[in-house]
């Protein structure tokens, strides 16, 4: 199992427009990719209504998790994502 611990660096959070951002990118990794807040359950990282449930806020800690091959480099570029708050989706992802 690989994990990245990563600083939620939206403002708002993992809500509406960044966890659109976000899901996106988790779909398109090519490696299935978990997310969870704190101790909490895991959920699809592709999932809107899972991420929207995590209620992830700004400046909070989420793990990412994937046990596929490849998904170091994919967990990577989400870290990234999630960590710069990124406005749109990069072509990297």
């Amino acid at each position: 199992m690989v994990e990245r611990r990563v600083t939620v660096g939206w403002a708002e959070g993992l809500h509406a427009r960044p966890a659109s951002i976000f899901v996106r990118a988790a779909s398109a990794a090519g490696v299935p990719v978990t997310v969870r807040k704190g101790e909490g359950n895991p959920v699809n990282a592709a999932s809107m209504l899972g991420v929207l449930g995590l209620g992830a806020e700004g400046g909070e800690e989420i793990v990412l998790a994937s046990e596929a091959e490849g998904a170091e480099e994919a967990l990577d570029r989400l870290a990234k994502l999630v960590s710069e708050g990124l406005e749109e989706l990069p072509e990297t992802v």
